[in-house]
C-alpha cells in the first residue's frame, strides 16, 4: 500500500465533519423554525442564538476541511 492511500484515507476522514456540522445545523435551525411558529415575539433572541450556534458548528467543518487541505499538501 502506498502512502497516497493512506494520505487520501486521512483526508476523507478529516472531511467527515462535514456531516456532523450538516445534522446539527439541521436540528438546530428546524427546533429554531419551530420556536418562533410558537412564539413569534421571541424571534429577535432565538434568531440570534440560531446565528451563534450555526457559526460554531459550521466551524468544526471549516476546521476539517482545512485539516484535509494540510494532510493532502504537506503529507505527499
Amino acid at each position: 500500500m502506498s502512502a497516497t492511500l493512506f494520505v487520501a484515507i486521512g483526508a476523507g476522514i478529516a472531511v467527515l465533519t462535514g456531516i456532523g456540522a450538516g445534522v446539527g445545523i439541521g436540528k438546530a435551525t428546524s427546533s429554531a423554525v419551530d420556536a418562533i411558529a410558537r412564539q413569534p415575539e421571541a424571534e429577535s433572541k432565538i434568531s440570534k442564538s440560531l446565528l451563534l450556534g450555526c457559526a460554531l458548528a459550521e466551524a468544526t467543518a471549516i476546521y476539517g476541511f482545512v485539516i484535509a487541505l494540510l494532510i493532502i499538501l504537506f503529507l505527499k
